[in-house]
């Protein structure tokens, strides 16, 4: 695994170069950020493989006992579009340490990076047939990793309606255990003692970043109304600076969407805000005459009814609401199918620890968005999925827990 770490920054230009290609990310973070950060978990993951105990159980009787943690054995990885090279780690590197084996099916649409891994993965010695990667189609190789009677865990992460297949294929065949990440409608919620500036920022870039392809996107804002119209005007004012162009432009913010399917998909949502009544602050078209990119998209006056409100767009569209008070707030955030990620911007530490635990949702940022880290445990609440990726709590993911117990005799202590 080390070795493979150290493949993997040799090759940091050419994979950057891949996976901008590829899914239309910015070539600037995928060299500086994406690509060091999956050498980074490779290593992380790498440290822990001979760090995986049992314990040793205090039995009621004369017996002793102990647990193994062993391998779940042959794993299936589902991966998405948006991220493919972090997920691919998020989801091979605690696998492995774990010594399981691993067929992972790359999406369909940024197949590239994952072969390339595989690649690297047999030139830094990795035996063949511990990490296999099988490229293909949701409906053909995703379904045949989900019911693959001799698969023995799946991990998937998408959209909520895919996670369901994969559940209902997981449980007619082997009855396996799943890991599923989904989607997400995630609030950030901005109280009045908030700096503006600080504020505007963490909510733009949590919508637009990635072109706003991430499940964690930052796609309801809650301002309380104190500061909203400050907060809507200095909103609007960066969002038209926004530079949306070439990824591989050092001076460009944001890229195309991954596909023509996903791009339709967003203008389509964006017609839904203006028809069932939102007020468009900004954006709202294309960008160009060629190529998938969108302005960055502002909408207001938008009630909980709508469909830019309730379902995931993973596009730059964000829905920008007010509210009165910290009760109204969190009632607000936790009105929705999903529980992923939400964010919270205040000066108030009684407020931030109320909130936080009042939202039901995976992982809270406060004063902070969009902050992930190898030690850091994500996933989801509610149809956002269940399992977790990354920290300590993904390795034991794909561990099961054996219990060994003997006779003992004449002991002079139980």
């Amino acid at each position: 695994m080390m070795k493979f770490a150290d493949l993997i920054e040799q090759n940091l230009e050419e994979l950057a170069t891949l996976e901008s290609l590829d899914c239309g990310k910015l070539f600037n973070y995928n060299k500086s950020i994406d690509i060091p950060g999956v050498a980074a978990t490779l290593r992380y993951y790498a440290g822990a493989a001979d760090k995986i105990h049992g314990q040793v159980l205090k039995m009621s009787r004369e017996f002793q006992g102990y647990t193994l943690l062993e391998p779940i054995g042959v794993v299936g990885h589902i991966i998405p579009w948006n991220f493919p090279s972090t997920m691919f780690f998020a989801k091979v590197s605690p696998a492995l340490a774990a010594g399981c084996t691993i067929v992972l099916k790359p999406a369909e649409q940024t197949p590239l990076t994952a072969l390339f891994y595989a690649h690297l993965a047999k030139q830094a010695g990795i035996p063949d047939g511990v990490l296999n990667v099988v490229t293909g189609f949701g409906p053909t190789a995703g379904a045949a990793i989900s019911s693959h009677m001799d698969i023995n865990m799946v991990c998937f992460t998408g959209s909520t309606e895919t996670g369901r297949e994969v559940m209902k294929a997981a449980a007619m065949s082997n009855l396996k255990p799943v890991s599923l990440e989904l989607g997400g409608k995630s609030p950030l919620i901005i109280f009045d003692d908030a700096d503006i500036e600080m504020a505007t920022d963490l909510a733009l870039t949590g919508i637009l970043f990635n072109k706003g392809e991430i499940c964690v996107a930052s796609s309801r804002v809650y301002v309380q109304e104190g500061i909203y119209d400050e907060f809507v005007n200095t909103l609007v004012e960066k969002a038209k600076a926004w530079v949306v162009g070439d990824p591989f432009d050092p001076q460009v913010c944001q890229g195309p969407q991954v596909d023509k399917t996903q791009f339709d998909k967003i203008l389509s949502y964006i017609e839904h805000g203006k028809r069932e009544g939102g007020t468009l602050l900004t954006g709202g078209n294309s960008v160009g005459n060629k190529g998938y990119y969108i302005e960055p998209t502002i909408f207001t006056d938008v009630n909980e009814d709508m469909l830019i409100f309730k379902d995931e767009i993973f596009g730059p569209v964000m829905a920008l609401m007010k509210f009165k008070t910290m009760e109204e707030g969190i009632a607000k955030a936790n009105n929705t199918k999903y529980g992923l990620a939400a964010g919270i911007v205040t000066k108030d530490l009684n407020v931030a620890n109320t909130v936080s635990r009042s939202i039901r949702a995976g992982i809270i940022w406060i004063n902070c968005y969009l902050v992930f880290d190898r030690d850091c445990p994500y996933g989801g609440y509610k149809m956002s999925g269940f399992g977790r990726d990354l920290g300590l709590e993904a390795l034991h993911k794909y561990l099961q827990v054996k219990s060994v117990i003997t006779p003992i005799y004449n002991s002079p202590w139980l």
